[in-house]
């Protein structure tokens, strides 16, 4: 597998309600309540993207989805100056596998599979939920169907660390049940397809011999 497409599918994520804190970790589904704001979401201020000239005129790559003279569009160009195989358009395709990935191990509670690819913070919050699911003797009947719509949201670059984050909005498509110990559906339904949002925000140093993006922040 080439290193474009480990890096592609290392970028990191979740998704899944539980009847708990499981609404508090991932995105919303229609029809239910609005959690509050991700427990695992980062209070900091995003760097000054990295001022890059283009001299041969936009970057379609770029332009695509981002605007031409926005802040995430110097932060993309800055990215792929520092790592000129990087690519915009690949990365966003990979992230559809990646969280289709993500989100079926969160759903499994295999979040060992999965460590490599998420921040401490996220790593912690995923095993103190799959913890507390289990000690409900709560389990996750849940089929992923696809991913309906995804946008780059903002990109930001630290010219120092070379530190580079992505946050990219999802709304996939999946059905889902929450069943106790005896089999007894206590939320859901499992021939039902619902609309599940997450925002996620992924992170690396572009660069840098590790190929892995991790997921450093989630929300709705």
């Amino acid at each position: 597998m080439g290193n474009a497409v480990v890096q592609l599918l290392v970028l990191a994520g979740i998704a899944v309600f539980l009847i708990l804190r499981l609404r508090s970790v991932l995105g919303t589904r229609e029809g239910y309540e609005r959690p509050p704001v991700s427990a695992t979401s980062r209070d900091r201020q995003p760097a000054a993207p990295e001022v890059i000239e283009i001299e041969d005129g936009a970057d379609d790559d770029i332009t695509d989805h981002v605007g031409e003279y926005s802040d995430a569009a110097q932060a993309l160009t800055a990215m792929k100056f520092n790592e000129p195989e990087f690519s915009v358009g690949e990365f966003l395709e990979g992230a559809k596998g990646a969280y289709e990935m993500i989100l079926m191990s969160f759903e499994r509670g295999d979040i060992d599979s999965i460590a490599p690819f998420l921040g401490d913070e996220v790593y912690q919050t995923f095993i103190d939920v799959v913890g507390e699911r289990e000690d409900q003797g709560l389990s996750i009947d849940a089929k992923f169907v696809g991913v309906r719509e995804m946008s780059l949201l903002e990109a930001t670059y630290d010219g120092g660390t070379k530190e580079a984050e992505i946050t990219i909005r999802f709304i996939g498509e999946l059905t889902s049940a929450v069943r106790n110990s005896a089999g007894e559906i206590v939320e859901g339904n499992p021939n039902e397809i619902r609309r599940q949002k997450d925002t996620w925000t992924f992170m690396r140093c572009m660069g840098a011999k590790d190929p892995n993006w991790k997921l450093v922040a989630t929300g709705e």
